[in-house]
């Protein structure tokens, strides 16, 4: 194998055998080599085998078997995939899912002196300036550090121009209909969280309720929908907590490649994954079909009311031309503030400490 020395030898291996899968080498079914036989071929160890292999299953490419190794389940139109049952939601787990997803973390969790620091250094730095208007798609810095991130932590490859800020998730549901427009059909996870619903249709919008199932919307759903956009939330699913399976991910990606639709990516709690690596992003597995969205209210408080979006380069025009002339409704010095903290590295140090706390608080129940 070819050596690079900024990713590891389990995370390149890993990487050649999900394409292999992807690009049916190893088909839906089919076993994969022994982690003796595979180590021995590609000259790594085997517990470097073992470790793509584990990936690879967390992230739904294959399964172990007792006693009979590694198969594969990946299957690009998920017409394979076991367990399609739909989903439903008596009010009893809707209102513990609620509590779950509404938790806050204690204040010892949140990064308080960090911030207040940064605030500090933001105001020393800029001065007056924080008073000045920012530029419509938010300020240049704070979108730079936003795609550094991104490039980062979730291989998404984006220039700045192509991130939009805005204040909160909610607004830019509202915004992405306006830039769309309202005559486009959009399909919605059913069940789903019900301000995207709310928002839609106070938007003026057009939406087809699309059933769950237990790895994402439902192969036949999917299929006999005439929707154009697509709302998915593929990390975590609210309020059914369903995480789209690697299959499933692929699908909705033939789905808008098939019909030249959109998908919107709203990848809600993702920062939080248990997973030894963060699930693919729909927008870096397919750039040009896919908006994807994020907010800082679930990683740093609630009352943090700064959200973003990634628009594709073949949207970009038509969002400048439909929307581009709304103002940034985030204020300079937030924005300042968060691009200081993202780009100092107090960001990831802040998700990786609850990560950490959460994988003990799973081990300790």
């Amino acid at each position: 194998m070819e050596h690079d020395k900024k990713i590891s030898a389990y995370m390149r291996l890993y990487t050649k055998i999900r394409s292999s899968i992807t690009g049916k080498v190893y088909k839906y079914g089919s076993k994969l080599p022994s982690k003796r036989q595979l180590a021995e071929r590609m000259g790594v160890s085997v517990i470097t085998v073992e470790h793509a292999y584990e990936l690879l299953a967390e992230e739904g490419y294959i399964e172990p078997r007792q006693r009979r190794g590694y198969f594969v389940i990946y299957s690009e139109d998920n017409s394979f995939a076991v367990g399609k049952k739909p989903i439903n939601i008596s009010p009893s787990m809707r209102k513990n899912i609620e509590i779950e997803q509404g938790r806050l973390y204690s204040r010892e969790d949140f990064p308080f002196s960090i911030l207040a620091k940064t605030m500090r250094r933001i105001l020393t730095m800029y001065g007056e300036k924080i008073l000045s208007r920012s530029p419509n798609k938010g300020q240049p810095e704070f979108r730079r550090a936003i795609a550094e991130y991104l490039a980062r932590s979730r291989d998404i490859m984006v220039d700045e121009d192509q991130i939009l800020i805005g204040a909160g998730a909610e607004y830019l549901y509202g915004l992405t209909v306006q830039a769309l427009r309202r005559n486009v059909l959009y399909g919605l996870e059913d069940p789903s969280y019900e301000k995207i619903e709310q928002v839609y249709l106070a938007n003026g919008a057009k939406i087809e309720k699309l059933k769950m199932g237990v790895e994402g919307i439902e192969t036949e759903a999917l299929q006999k929908s005439n929707a154009q956009v697509l709302h998915v939330t593929p990390y975590n699913s609210y309020p059914s907590g369903v995480t789209a399976s690697a299959s499933k991910r692929r699908e909705y990606i033939k789905w808008a490649s098939k019909r030249n639709g959109i998908l919107i990516e709203d990848d809600f709690d993702s920062e939080f994954t248990l997973l030894s690596k963060s699930e693919d992003t729909l927008f870096s597995l397919a750039p040009d079909s896919v908006i994807y969205m994020n907010t800082f209210s679930r990683t740093i408080a609630p009352s943090m009311r700064v959200g973003y979006m990634v628009i594709p380069k073949r949207l970009t025009e038509k969002f400048e031309r439909n929307i581009g002339f709304y103002s940034c409704t985030v204020p300079v010095f937030d924005q300042l503030v968060l691009a200081e903290f993202i780009s100092n590295g107090s960001f990831e140090r802040h998700i990786n400490r609850i990560r950490r706390k959460k994988r003990k608080e799973l081990l300790e129940n």
